[in-house]
């Protein structure tokens, strides 16, 4: 592997690593409804403000959602909406293992 083809690779990773928690799963997933302020995206997940931001920091220098500062609040939306292609697809695995795991069972 050449150093262009390691480097968008890594470039890949980066941004699938950013969306590799459960947690900022569920934020993309808001987000793709509206857009939210970082209070009501912490009471939604049932953790503090700080640990959300850290969770939107990351989700933000993957490129994937973007903020925008009202007054005191920032609001989170998704940059990059294509990413719930990419959640589409991690559904269709799901269900396929899923329908794997049953006929192993019958």
């Amino acid at each position: 592997m050449d150093a262009a083809t390691r480097a968008r690779f890594d470039a890949r990773a980066h941004i699938v690593k950013a969306m590799a928690h459960p947690t900022r799963l569920f934020i993309v997933d808001e987000l793709s409804r509206s857009e939210r302020c970082v209070c009501e995206l912490a009471e939604m997940v049932g953790a503090d403000m700080s640990t959300v931001s850290k969770h939107l920091s990351i989700l933000k220098n993957a490129g994937i959602v973007s903020a925008q500062k009202r007054g005191s609040q920032v609001f989170y939306s998704l940059y990059t909406p294509c990413v719930l292609n990419f959640l589409s697809c991690v559904e269709a695995v799901l269900e396929e293992n899923l329908e794997e795991q049953k006929k192993a069972i019958s």
